[in-house]
């Protein structure tokens, strides 16, 4: 059979177009995702993420290559391979980032329709916010944004510390400014998790021009000389073929690289080490790499008030019964955006997310006793990493060299050693005296710059947002234009998170709804 669309990825990005393309009842649209249905019930519960972090069947389970910055160590790359995607396994924060971060991405890929002004509007027809529609959001999309119904008391006590060190309270960090600290609103319905295979797609599979294949792996797009035509999948043990008027990859910042190399599109040279036929020699795919490296202060508390030790089987009770409760948390409860001494520009440099429970190592280490954890990230990294492919076989992982910490004047780590200074300082401010115990990490025995420096080394995890593998533009690296289309091949696009320039100051997965949002738009406009 043949369709007019053929999306690659039911993920952030490909569930959003499924939903608007297929909308229109004369096109006909398959969605292909190599992972299950979302039917786990932990995925729905939001706090589910505590336990979806062992599940690897809805988990692409990556890891980098060696990092040499980090001591040698693979870090852990956790992406969404299920229904929904990332979006289904995330801690469902809803930021959209700085609005100069936009200005920035249209300055730097001269065109304007990707400035503020311009994807605002899409911004707020993807969201439905329980607080009401206002110049800035949404009431009426299908991503259902909400406030928390439950928030443990050290999330508070986050809150209180942070303006006892001086930080403004913000109640909305999608709001006229980003700085301060608050609670996160949250990618939420009803207390249930509101991913965009539960927000988009669920809205669309009953249309009969949309066919939804999972356990569905694509192998390489088919190209008819310089246009694409088709997909090769395999499902359930048999090779299968699908052709398409347009074909469209949303597979993510890992994934979409890897599937336009093994088709014979990216860098000439490393495809033929591989022994793939050069289709389109395009330098960028799988460069300009970008997420945000993040670090972990854990303090110890004295009051059993954590989420560390509560019974599973009492909060799923309370939560599938009532639908409230610590079910309904998403863990990562209050942050907040801080502009840094060492801020380049007016734009807050670093993200923190509060976690009243230990976290290490992405909760796969669960420690003794109760406490709690600051995150802190830098939000626009200057280091630069690479996706390649490892073999031409479609079903091994890409090598990931994410080069953490490699710009050449240091200004990434000088950052986070701030950023663990100041998560120190919250966490000594007063709001903290009732439930303080002893730092577990770094220690008190870590005090110099030096000393804290060799902790990031050792601690240091991807906080989940990688970017920028296909990034757009017009100079010799971009991979795709402006609409997302890629640089010399006619009827492929590229809609996902790896087309964005830089990374946004923020969490990416509200920007990249907002991107799947625009490329409907580019799509259905001749």
């Amino acid at each position: 059979m043949t369709y007019d669309y053929i999306i690659v990825g039911a993920g952030s990005a490909g569930c959003v177009l499924a939903h608007r393309l297929s909308a229109n009842p004369r096109a006909r649209v398959l969605l292909l995702e190599a992972g299950p249905r979302d039917w786990h019930p932990l995925i729905h519960m939001p706090a589910g993420i505590a336990k979806l972090v062992n599940k690897k069947g809805v988990n692409w389970d990556y890891y980098t290559e060696p990092e040499a910055a980090l001591g040698g160590r693979r870090l852990w790359w956790p992406r969404g391979r299920v229904l929904g995607g990332s979006s289904s396994i995330n801690a469902m924060c809803y930021i959209r980032g700085d609005a100069r971060d936009y200005d920035e991405w249209a300055r730097r890929i001269g065109d304007e329709r990707w400035a503020w002004r311009e994807v605002l509007p899409y911004f707020r027809r993807a969201e439905n916010n329980r607080r009401g529609a206002d110049e800035r959001h949404g009431a009426a999309g299908l991503l259902h944004v909400a406030d928390l119904r439950y928030c443990n008391p050290l999330s508070r006590a986050a809150i209180d510390a942070a303006a006892a060190c001086g930080y403004p309270h913000n109640p909305d960090f999608n709001g006229p400014q980003q700085e301060g600290f608050g609670f996160y609103q949250v990618t939420q319905k009803d207390g249930a998790r509101c991913s965009t295979a539960a927000g988009y797609l669920r809205a669309a599979r009953g249309r009969a021009n949309l066919r939804v294949v999972t356990h569905a792996a694509v192998q390489r797009v088919l190209l008819d000389g310089q246009r694409a035509v088709g997909v090769d999948y395999r499902h359930l043990g048999r090779l299968t073929r699908a052709e398409g008027g347009e074909i469209l990859l949303c597979g993510g910042a890992i994934n979409s690289p890897q599937l336009l190399m093994l088709s014979g599109i990216g860098p000439a040279d490393h495809l033929r080490e591989h022994g793939v036929r050069v289709v389109r020699d395009l330098p960028g795919v799988g460069a300009n790499l970008q997420d945000h490296l993040d670090i972990c202060t854990l303090q110890r508390s004295i009051r059993p008030v954590t989420y560390d030790r509560l019974s599973d089987a009492l909060v799923a009770l309370r939560y599938f019964t009532r639908r409230d409760g610590p079910g309904t948390s998403n863990i990562a409860e209050a942050g907040g955006f801080v502009r840094s001494r060492l801020a380049p520009d007016a734009r807050c440099d670093l993200q923190f997310h509060f976690v009243p429970a230990l976290l290490d190592d992405h909760g796969r280490h669960r420690l003794p006793g109760h406490g709690y954890t600051l995150h802190v990230c830098g939000l626009r990294p200057q280091s630069r990493g690479v996706i390649r492919l490892r073999s031409a076989d479609p079903a091994a992982k890409p090598a990931i060299y994410a080069r953490y910490l490699s710009d050449a004047e240091g200004a990434d780590l000088k950052l986070l050693i701030e950023g663990v200074k100041l998560s120190r300082q919250l966490f000594a401010a007063a709001p903290f005296d009732p439930y303080r115990g002893e730092e577990i990490f770094p220690g008190a025995a870590v005090q110099t710059d030096a000393e804290i420096a060799d902790f990031i080394r050792r601690k240091a995890e991807t906080i989940y947002h990688p970017v920028g593998t296909c990034r757009m533009g017009g100079d010799e690296l971009a991979v795709v234009d402006t609409e997302l289309r890629v640089h010399g091949i006619a009827a492929l696009r590229v809609v996902d998170a790896s087309v964005m320039p830089n990374l946004p100051g923020g969490n990416t997965n509200a920007p990249t709804v907002m991107i799947a949002e625009r490329a409907a738009d580019f799509i259905q406009t001749p």
